[in-house]
C-alpha cells in the first residue's frame, strides 16, 4: 500500500507546478486575484468548514472545487448504511406518492381478517389508508375516522387481507413477456467482462411495459427485487420495484417510476447485489469451483486494496483540511504515486468495495452444503455479510452451519420446485419446517422467468410449505415480512400496519387454501383490479388449509409393517369416495361415515359399517378421520421414467436424432425400451396419488415418438407390467418446437409434412399407417390459435385419425371450432403464462382473466389437465393443481378428480373396468392441502401396492 503525504510534509513543487508569469504587471494581477479570490470566495469543505488556507501552494477554483467535491465523496462512502424507524412512523410519508396519478382519496376496508405481518389479528378490523400510506388499523367499528363524501368504502364481510406480498428474486421486467431473443437482459455473459461483473446493473436493463408485472400483481405480488442472472460469479446489483405499471405522475412507461425508492434521493437508496455459487458459472466458464473461488477472492483482494487507498486518502484529506495545509492538498490532487487526481476510484469496483463496506446487501444463488460454507469463508475472510442464500435447496441439511454466522442470514427457496440438477436434487418438501425449527428464516420465492416460476403463483408455495409442515403464520411471513426484513426494507412494506405502504391483497378465501385469488390488490393505495373483472372470475371459498400428517398413525403402521395380500382389510371413516365403477359410484358424499372393505386387492364393499361388516367379520381395521377414495391419477410428462436429473444428459433417455429422416416411421422413438423405474419424481407421484403416467419422449423437434404408459409403484419394471401400455401414441410437433428438425425448418413445412404423412401411409403396416388409419392416436403438441386451426384442417381432411392436441396454450381462442372439430385436447395451460411469442394470447386466468378451462367446458370441449413439460417435480401437487383450477372454472370436485384421471384414458382410448380401475385411500381430502396418500391398489393387479408413501 502507498502511503499518502501527511499535513506538514513538503511537497515538491513538481507536484501542482504551476507557471510563473515574468511580467510585473501579470504577476500583481494573479496576486490581486488570489486575494480577491481568498477574500470572497473561500472553499466551502464537507462538515460546514470554511478554512481560509496559507502556505506556499496557490490552488486554482477548479482545484478547491474538487477537493469539496472529493470530501463530500468521502463523506458518502463512509457515512453508514441508512437506517429507518421500525415498525414504520405512522406519520411517514409515501415517496412514491404524487398528487396527479397517486391515490386521490381516502380509502377503507371494512371487516376485514388480517395477518398484519406479524400474526392473524383477533375479530375483523377496519383499514383506513390515504395518499399510499396505512393511517390506521382498528377493530371493526371503533375507528375514530369520520368519512366524508370523498371516501371510498368497502365492507369485505370478514375476508382476509394481507401486506401486498414481497418477492426477493425475480428477473421479471429484464427478461420480459414474450421471451424475445433480444430483449433478455439479465446474464451479462461475455469475454469482455468475464465472470465477475458488479458493475452492471439490473436498472439498465428494465423494460417498463412488461405485462408480467401487471400478471404478477394480479397475484398479490406487489414488490419484487429485480436480480441479474446467475451466470456469473458477481452478477451485478439488483433494484427493487413496485408491480405497477405507468405508476408514474405522467403514467408514461419510465424505469425510475417503478422503483421501489422512486422518490427518495439516489445515495440513500438501498443497494443489493447478486452473487453466485455452484453449478451455474462453473458451466459457464468452465473454472471449477476452485477456480471460481480464487477469482472472486483476487477480485474482493482487489477490491479491498482500493478501500483502504480510499480510507487513507479521506484520512490524508481531512488532516490536511483541519490543519489548513495547501501543500498537502495540492498532493492529493496531484497525479503521482500517492494519488490518482483525487480519490482513488473504479468504476468497476464501486459496488464491490461498497459491498465491503457494509453498503449493500448481498443475495447470493447457491444451493449446497459445501458451496455456502465456502462463501461463509469468503465473506469471513473479507468481511462482508451475507443477506440471503438463494434457493439453497440444501439448507435443510446444515441449519446450525447457518445460523453460527450470526448474520440471520435468510433462505429464500422454493417450496417444492427441485430435482432439475445435480445441486437441486436434494430438495426437501419438508425444508421451510426443518430450518424454522433452526431458528433460520425462511422466505419462498419465484426466480421468475417463464412459466415454471411464474411468480403470479408464489402464494402457493407458502401454501406448499404450510402442507409439510410451516405453520401458518411462518408461511404467511415467509412472502410477506420475512423478505421484507432480508432486504431490510420492512419499515415500508411486509406489514399492515400504520405508517406503511399501502400495498394490501384482499383474498376471496383463507390465503393458504387452495385456489385462493386476490379480490384486490392495491399498491401504494390504488386498486389494480377492475371490480367487474374480479366478480366474474373468482369465489368465495372459505377453506383453511391443514398439514400433511408427520408420523405414520399406529393402525396404519401396524398394517404396513405386517401386511399380507390375500387378507382382508376393513377401512373406516370414509367420507367421500370419487370412484366410478358401479358398486361405488353412488356414493360421492360428503359428511358420511362410509367404511370400505377390500379383499385381495378388490373392493368388497363401500358403505355403511353395518352394511359392510358383520358381527362375524374379520381382517384388519384402518381408522381414518376424513377418508377419500379417489382413482389412481394419470399424468402426462416427457421425463417421468426418462430423466433422472433435467441438466445432466447421463441420467437422461436422451434426445432423439433432429437430422433424421421424419417421413420414414423407423427413425421413431419407443419410449417402452428406454423406461427406468426410479428416482424422486417417482417418489413425489406417489405421496400425489399419481399412479401412471402417459411418458413421450424426451425433447423437441417435429418426430417426437411413441408414448409409453408405465406404472409408478415401487418395485415396477417391464417384467411385472410395469409398462402397462407399451404403445399409447404417436407424438408429433406443430410450431416453434418443431422447426428444430433439419426437415422442418419452418412451421408450415412442420404442417406439410403431418398432412404427408397422413396421406401416404394409408393402409400402411407402420407406425404411420396405424395413425392414418386411426389406429393409434396421433398426438401434436401445439400452442398458437393459428397453428390449432391447421391441425383442425387437417383433421376434418383426414377424419379417420384419432388426433389429439396436447399442450394448446391459445386453445381456448378456438374453442368452438376445436369442439366442433371433436379433438380432443389434454391441456397444460391453465396456470401457464405468455411466455413465448407463439402463446402470447393465452387466458391468464383469474382474476384478470376468465378461466381458460371455463371457455373451454363451456364450449364442450373433451379435453384433460396435464402439468408443463419437465414438471415431475411438482407430482406431489398433482390433485392441488387440478382442485385450484376446477375452482376458478367454477367445477365441481368430481369434474376435477377425472380431469386428471378418468378424462385421460377416454381421450387415449383406454378401456377401463372395474377390475382394472387403480384407486388411492386418503387421510384428508386431496383436494386440499394436507393430505396424506393411506392405500395404493393396483386395479390391474388387484393388490395394494403402496402403503404410506413418503418422500422429501
Amino acid at each position: 500500500m502507498d502511503s499518502l503525504k501527511l499535513a506538514g510534509t513538503t511537497v515538491p513543487s513538481t507536484a501542482f507546478r504551476r507557471v510563473r508569469p515574468r511580467r510585473v504587471l501579470l504577476t500583481s494581477l494573479l496576486v490581486i486575484g488570489l486575494l480577491l479570490f481568498t477574500l470572497y470566495r473561500p472553499p466551502k469543505l464537507s462538515n460546514n468548514y470554511v478554512v481560509e488556507f496559507h502556505g506556499d501552494a496557490q490552488l486554482s477554483p477548479a482545484q478547491w472545487d474538487a477537493f469539496d467535491a472529493h470530501l463530500r465523496r468521502c463523506d458518502e462512502l463512509q457515512a453508514p448504511w441508512q437506517e429507518y424507524s421500525v415498525p414504520a412512523l405512522q406519520s411517514r410519508s409515501n415517496p412514491r406518492w404524487n398528487p396527479a396519478s397517486g391515490q386521490k382519496q381516502t380509502t377503507v376496508l371494512r371487516n376485514v381478517t388480517l395477518f398484519d405481518g406479524d400474526a392473524v389479528l383477533k375479530g375483523t378490523v377496519d383499514i383506513v389508508f390515504e395518499r399510499g400510506v396505512i393511517q390506521s388499523v382498528s377493530p371493526s367499528g371503533a375507528s375514530d375516522f369520520v368519512a366524508d363524501a370523498n371516501t371510498i368504502i368497502h365492507d369485505y364481510n370478514g375476508h382476509f387481507v394481507t401486506p401486498g406480498l414481497v418477492d426477493m428474486h425475480s428477473h421479471h421486467l429484464a427478461l420480459p413477456w414474450p421471451s424475445l431473443k433480444n430483449y433478455q437482459d439479465v446474464n451479462e455473459v461475455n469475454d469482455a467482462t468475464g465472470p465477475l461483473t458488479p458493475m452492471v446493473r439490473s436498472l439498465d436493463g428494465l423494460k417498463p411495459y412488461d405485462i408480467a408485472a401487471t400478471i404478477i400483481a394480479s397475484g398479490g405480488i406487489t414488490t419484487s427485487l429485480i436480480l441479474p442472472g446467475s451466470a456469473n460469479i458477481i452478477g451485478g446489483e439488483a433494484y427493487p420495484v413496485k408491480n405497477l405499471l405507468r405508476g408514474g405522475e405522467h403514467g408514461e412507461e419510465v424505469v425510475e417510476e417503478l422503483l421501489l425508492e422512486h422518490g427518495i434521493a439516489k445515495e440513500n437508496r438501498r443497494r443489493y447485489l447478486k452473487m453466485a455459487c455452484g453449478e451455474n458459472p462453473r458451466r459457464v466458464y468452465k473454472h471449477t469451483r476452485m477456480g471460481n473461488a480464487w477469482h472472486l477472492r483476487h477480485h474482493l483482494a482487489r477490491a479491498k486494496d482500493l478501500l483502504e487507498k480510499q480510507d487513507t486518502w479521506c484520512a490524508a484529506a481531512t488532516s490536511a483540511k483541519q490543519n489548513e495545509d495547501p501543500n498537502a492538498i495540492a498532493a492529493l490532487l496531484a497525479q503521482g504515486p500517492i494519488a490518482d487526481g483525487g480519490l482513488p476510484e473504479e468504476l468497476e469496483l464501486d459496488s464491490s468495495v461498497a459491498m465491503l463496506r457494509g453498503k449493500i446487501g448481498i443475495n447470493v444463488h447457491c444451493y449446497e452444503p459445501e458451496d455456502f460454507e465456502d462463501m461463509l469463508l469468503h465473506a469471513e475472510e473479507f468481511g462482508f455479510r451475507v443477506q440471503a442464500f438463494h434457493h439453497a435447496l440444501s439448507a435443510w441439511k446444515v441449519p446450525e452451519l447457518i445460523k453460527a454466522r450470526g448474520q440471520n442470514i435468510t433462505i429464500a427457496t422454493f417450496a417444492d420446485f427441485s430435482l432439475y440438477k445435480k445441486e437441486g436434487y436434494d430438495g426437501n418438501l419438508w425444508a421451510g419446517k426443518i430450518l424454522a425449527e433452526h431458528g433460520v428464516p425462511v422466505a419462498y420465492k419465484s426466480d421468475h422467468f417463464d412459466e415454471t416460476t411464474n411468480a403470479r403463483y408464489l402464494l402457493s408455495q407458502a401454501a406448499t410449505a404450510h402442507s409439510f409442515g410451516l405453520s401458518e403464520l411462518l408461511a404467511l411471513q415467509a412472502v410477506t415480512s420475512v423478505p421484507a426484513k432480508s432486504l431490510e426494507l420492512h419499515h415500508r412494506i411486509g406489514y399492515a400496519k400504520p405508517g406503511y405502504d399501502a400495498d394490501i391483497a384482499v383474498w376471496d378465501s383463507h390465503p393458504l387454501s387452495v385456489g385462493a385469488n386476490p379480490l384486490q390488490v392495491y399498491i401504494d393505495g390504488k386498486p389494480t383490479l377492475e371490480e367487474k373483472d374480479v366478480s366474474a372470475a373468482t369465489a368465495d371459498i372459505n377453506i383453511k388449509s391443514s398439514m400433511r400428517a408427520e408420523s405414520v398413525p399406529e393402525d396404519v403402521k401396524s398394517f404396513c409393517d405386517n401386511r399380507e395380500q390375500d387378507e382382508s382389510v376393513i377401512i373406516t371413516g370414509i367420507s367421500t369416495s370419487y370412484l366410478d365403477t358401479p358398486r361405488v359410484q353412488d356414493k360421492e358424499s360428503t359428511g358420511t361415515n362410509l367404511t370400505m372393505v377390500i379383499n385381495g386387492g378388490k373392493i368388497s364393499c363401500l358403505g355403511t359399517h353395518k352394511e359392510c361388516v358383520s358381527t362375524k367379520s374379520t381382517g384388519r381395521v384402518i381408522s381414518l378421520q376424513n377418508g377419500h377414495v379417489l382413482p389412481g391419477l394419470t399424468t402426462v410428462s416427457n421425463t417421468l421414467g426418462l430423466v433422472g436429473i433435467e441438466s445432466e444428459e447421463s441420467t437422461a433417455d436422451g434426445a432423439g436424432d433432429r437430422s433424421a429422416n421424419v417421413l420414414d416411421p423407423e427413425t421413431a422413438i419407443y419410449n417402452k425400451y428406454g423406461i427406468h423405474f426410479e428416482g424422486k419424481t417417482f417418489e413425489r407421484a406417489r405421496i400425489g396419488g399419481v399412479t401412471r403416467s402417459i411418458t413421450y419422449p424426451y425433447g423437441d423437434g417435429f418426430l417426437q415418438g411413441v408414448s409409453a404408459g408405465i406404472k409408478t409403484a415401487e418395485g415396477s419394471n417391464p417384467l411385472n407390467g410395469g409398462i402397462f401400455k407399451d404403445d399409447v401414441a404417436l407424438h408429433i410437433s406443430v410450431g416453434q418446437d418443431a422447426k428444430t428438425s433439419s426437415q422442418t425448418p419452418t412451421v408450415s413445412k412442420s404442417v406439410a409434412t403431418l398432412r404427408k404423412i397422413l396421406r401416404d401411409n394409408k393402409g400402411k403396416d407402420t407406425l404411420y399407417g396405424k395413425a392414418a388409419d386411426g389406429k393409434i392416436p396421433l398426438v401434436v403438441h401445439t400452442e398458437n390459435k393459428y397453428d390449432i386451426i391447421q391441425i383442425i384442417k387437417a383433421k376434418n381432411d383426414y377424419p379417420k385419425v384419432k388426433l389429439v392436441i396436447y399442450g394448446g396454450s391459445e386453445a381456448p381462442a378456438v374453442a368452438d371450432e376445436i369442439a366442433s372439430a371433436e379433438i380432443p385436447l389434454i391441456f397444460n395451460a391453465a396456470h401457464s403464462a405468455p411466455s413465448a411469442w407463439e402463446k402470447k394470447d393465452l387466458l391468464v386466468g383469474p382474476p384478470l382473466t376468465v378461466s381458460p378451462v371455463r371457455v373451454l367446458a363451456d364450449a364442450n370441449v373433451t379435453f384433460a389437465l396435464a402439468l408443463l413439460p419437465n414438471f415431475d417435480w411438482h407430482l406431489a401437487n398433482l390433485p392441488i393443481e387440478a382442485s385450484s383450477i376446477a375452482k376458478e372454472a367454477g367445477l365441481s370436485s368430481k369434474e376435477a378428480v377425472d380431469l386428471v384421471s378418468t378424462k385421460i384414458d377416454e381421450i387415449l382410448g383406454f378401456q377401463k373396468t372395474e377390475k382394472n380401475v387403480d384407486f388411492v385411500i386418503w387421510e384428508g381430502d386431496p383436494l386440499e392441502y394436507g393430505a396424506s396418500v393411506v392405500l395404493t391398489v393396483d386395479g390391474e393387479k388387484q393388490e395394494i401396492v403402496g402403503c404410506w408413501p413418503v418422500a422429501e
